[in-house]
């Protein structure tokens, strides 16, 4: 059948964003087209960035680890872990939905519904916590994109699933409240982090027939090997970020489209900037627009989890679960979770206790929390994530003073948190918030703005407060202090200052937020 030349163009056009996913339209130099600015793709010229005071102010941000393998509510890494004979998700897998070379990861994107999801309703919830940043999933290793792609256009949340552009209606609900808004993408590690949906059961009935990731209709999802070596998807490690130029081309086309599309404030990827000049273009290309934005002022950041990315300016410093063992000359972030990243049905949650010694903690250092809440496949958060939401609201309306706004003292702490040692294991990622004991009314951490102390208090002492870091003859050289008061409480406290330490007479009566921790007020000269 003989078409014409207009609709000859149509079909190209339709079809140029999947044909930027095969090998055999790769470029011989990568396409990196930023926006003009101040910075370029390269470490020399980004080594000029500094991180915007407004993130140092924060203290406080909640992330929305939301998409198709919540859908399934059973935990993280399901499209992953679903196609590895053995595994725990694998078995749910085959008795709930089938084997993986019938029923796979395409089969259960649909499902992904979120039909009770309001984040207008969410945000309300969020910014009445404390929030103030928010976090949208952007992408997950599972190439879904959740917002409306123009590189992966069959694969979206607004083609097939919710059929709603969920990170472009998070943005106008958090910007409507005053929030910074921010995108995670872990795309980077996408390429070969799906390599087992191209293998197949080694043992059973059905060993040697191949899983679904085969399938070339499929490719723009599962991803095309071809041009790989014959053992990648048996060899290849989750997040080795080992990809042809072809898939980094692709990578940095997505992540730009996300950042063009949606501005913004922050940018989060699952590990170190990746790809070289590929994700060196992105930061120049998020910084370059938020310049454009700010009369020239850089109000971005992008989160690395490598820290030598972070020592010369470029970014700021992600641990994901971890906590710095003292205070850092810079702003960064830990990343963490109530639960599991992905909704897992029963799963015993942080209770708010936890998150905000993790808070105080963290902030006493230079840092910042950015806590996901995981949604269910409902999109609603369910009734215990409501009681730790509600358990962090409660001590934040009181206690957020001693937050927002500060900086460390001389010491992040005091009390036998601070004797406990933790070995790091070496690597980037270091999950080191488990094994940090709780925090108990012998725990103190500091945080200052302008004269005034805070001494957080992790707990309820019985009658009297001591802070040895603050008595006259304390190594810190403390300040003398003129008052003390506590946050929540009308009126001044009795306190004495020694050589010994700071002594503060407690009210018989006990806040409500006791259980969890108070908030000293030192007034100084």
């Amino acid at each position: 059948m003989e078409i014409s030349r207009r609709r000859a163009l149509q079909l190209l056009a339709a079809t140029a964003p999947s044909l930027a996913l095969r090998p055999s339209f790769a470029q011989s130099a990568p396409s990196l087209p930023i926006a003009s600015g101040p910075f370029k793709g390269a470490r020399a010229s980004l080594a000029g960035y500094r991180i915007p005071a407004w993130f140092a102010d924060a203290k406080f941000g909640i992330w929305s680890h939301w998409g198709p393998q919540s859908g399934v509510e059973d935990g993280d890494w399901y499209a992953r872990n679903m196609y590895i004979q053995g595994s725990p998700q694998y078995n749910y897998h085959v008795e709930t939905y089938g084997h993986p070379s019938k029923v796979g990861y395409k089969d259960l994107i649909p499902q992904f519904k979120g039909a009770r999801w309001d984040p207008e309703h969410l945000m309300d919830l969020y910014v009445k916590a404390g929030a103030k940043y928010f976090f949208s999933m952007g992408v997950h290793h599972d190439n879904y994109d959740m917002w409306n792609s123009k590189y992966q256009p069959r694969w979206n949340a607004k083609a097939i699933g919710p059929r709603r552009d969920i990170v472009g209606e998070w943005k106008v609900a958090a910007r409507k409240r005053g929030l910074r808004f921010g995108v995670s993408e872990h795309l980077s590690n996408s390429f070969d982090w799906l390599a087992p949906s191209h293998t197949c059961d080694s043992t059973g009935p059905l060993a040697g027939v191949a899983y679904d990731g085969v399938l070339p209709a499929y490719k723009d999802l599962y991803h095309d090997y071809s041009g790989m070596p014959a053992d990648f998807a048996k060899t290849a490690k989750a997040m080795g970020r080992v990809a042809p130029s072809w898939w980094k081309q692709q990578y940095f086309n997505r992540i730009k489209d996300l950042v063009d599309q949606h501005q913004p404030d922050l940018l989060y990827t699952d590990g170190g900037i990746p790809f070289d000049e590929y994700g060196l273009s992105l930061l120049a290309n998020l910084y370059n627009l938020s310049a454009s934005k700010h009369g020239g002022k850089v109000e971005a950041v992008y989160n690395s989890k490598t820290a030598s990315d972070c020592t010369t300016g470029t970014c700021a410093l992600d641990r994901e679960r971890g906590v710095l063992d003292d205070i850092s000359p810079t702003p960064w972030q830990t990343d963490t979770c109530i639960g599991q990243w992905h909704y897992k049905r029963g799963i015993k949650y942080k209770t708010a206790k936890k998150v905000i010694d993790l808070m105080v903690d963290i902030v006493s250092k230079n840092g910042n929390l950015l806590l996901n809440f995981p949604l269910p496949n409902s999109g609603e958060l369910d009734a215990e994530e409501m009681v730790t939401l509600n358990g962090i609201t409660g001590w934040m309306a009181v206690n957020s003073e001693g937050i927002y706004g500060t900086r460390p003292w001389k010491i992040y702490g005091e009390g036998p948190s601070t004797k406990v040692v933790i070995a790091s294991n070496g690597k980037e990622f270091d999950p080191n918030e488990g094994k940090k004991p709780d925090l108990t009314a012998e725990d103190v951490r500091f945080t200052t703005k302008g004269s005034v102390i805070y001494a957080f208090v992790q707990g309820w002492p019985n009658g009297e407060a001591v802070i040895s870091s603050l008595g006259n003859s304390s190594p810190q050289h403390p300040a003398k202090i003129t008052g003390v008061s506590m946050l929540g409480r009308d009126g001044h406290m009795k306190f004495r200052q020694e050589a010994s330490g700071l002594r503060v007479t407690l009210p018989a009566s006990r806040p409500q937020t006791a259980d969890i921790g108070i908030t000293l007020k030192l007034t100084t000269v």
